[in-house]
């Protein structure tokens, strides 16, 4: 089992991309995607997600392309991963605890749910800068 899906590697590429590229100007979708050794359609369509989410803005025309929405400071790992394959769970029962016939007495889930929160704070902790040191 993966925690962190395949698009997301590939959207995370993507975002050290752009966090290289801070303040310099736009980078193309086609730049990007062959800078992260990915299609060009699925770094569309990542673009597209990390747009919506806010992370990434997009100008349209000739000379458009993508840029950071804001600081790379201001961007956690966290966010990225959400923006693209939602909250990061170790076990269904820890997304949704009415799953589990054994919650909320479950042993295991206490304990995971320890793990989960650890995970989930180191995850936020990391800016896109951090990426870079």
């Amino acid at each position: 089992m993966e925690a962190i899906r395949r698009n997301t590697d590939y959207a995370l590429r993507i975002v050290v991309g752009l966090t290289c590229n801070y303040g310099k100007g736009l980078l193309s979708a086609k730049t990007l995607a062959e800078d992260a050794d990915i299609s060009f359609g699925l770094a569309a369509k990542l673009l597209q997600k990390l747009a919506s989410a806010k992370l990434v803005k997009s100008v349209m025309g000739k000379d458009g392309g993508f840029e950071l929405a804001k600081n790379p400071a201001n961007i956690r790992l966290y966010d990225v991963i959400a923006a693209i394959q939602g909250n990061l769970y170790l076990n269904r029962c820890l997304a949704d605890p009415k799953s589990c016939p054994k919650s909320p007495k479950c042993p295991i889930g206490k304990k995971l749910v320890g793990l989960q929160n650890y995970i989930e704070q180191y995850l936020k902790d990391i800016t896109l800068n951090e990426l870079l040191k």
